[in-house]
């Protein structure tokens, strides 16, 4: 099947793993490069998507943070290999506000707000019973109080210019469409040699 609009075919596609995937759909692939050319890849997870972009979060001091501030360009990645299927996606991020951060920092559990305001992301970890005093601290400093959301943590968007779509075929004849962004609303599709 095939959609003018590929965030409507993403949305099909993301309606299907949700129903056939037992393990967490939302895991995409985020690679970046640096400054200097050098890629580095990770996993993270896809908090919302829309007509705008594919948004996570992440602390902006650690290497994919550091790498995003000095190359927007980016690559995602969703491997649905349960349903046969894989989204590719190319596009530049854009920072969310601090106020939608805000909102969903609020719905994280608390663990996980304290772990973000310990934790050095992506620095050497020398004495990990230190981190663990750290977090028991400020769990015992923050107790009945909201946890501030760090600064440095903040939404991401990815704004698609490039989607690729490919699904599984027999004797490795797969299908793959390429949607490419032609302004802020339109897009052009191609079919690719598998």
């Amino acid at each position: 099947m095939i959609t003018k609009d590929p965030i409507d075919l993403f949305n099909i596609w993301y309606q299907e793993v949700l129903k056939n995937y037992s393990k967490d759909p939302t895991a995409m692939v985020l690679a970046t490069c640096s400054k200097d050319l050098k890629p580095s890849a990770r996993v993270v997870l896809l908090k919302q998507h829309s007509d705008e972009g594919f948004v996570f979060f992440t602390n902006m001091n650690s290497r994919k943070g550091k790498e995003i501030s000095e190359n927007p360009f980016v690559s995602l990645v969703f491997d649905w290999r349960q349903i046969s299927k894989q989204v590719r996606i190319e596009g530049k991020i854009e920072t969310l506000s601090p106020e939608d951060s805000d909102r969903y920092y609020a719905t994280r559990s608390r663990g996980s707000q304290i772990s973000a305001c310990c934790s050095k992301q992506s620095n050497i970890l020398e004495d990990k019973q230190e981190f663990i005093t750290n977090v028991q601290k400020m769990t015992k400093e923050f107790m009945g109080k909201p946890v501030p959301r760090p600064s440095y943590w903040m939404g991401l968007r990815v704004v698609p210019m490039l989607i690729e779509f490919w699904q599984e075929g027999v004797d490795r004849i797969h299908t793959r469409y390429q949607y490419t962004r032609t302004d802020k609303h339109g897009w052009s599709i191609v079919e690719l040699y598998p």
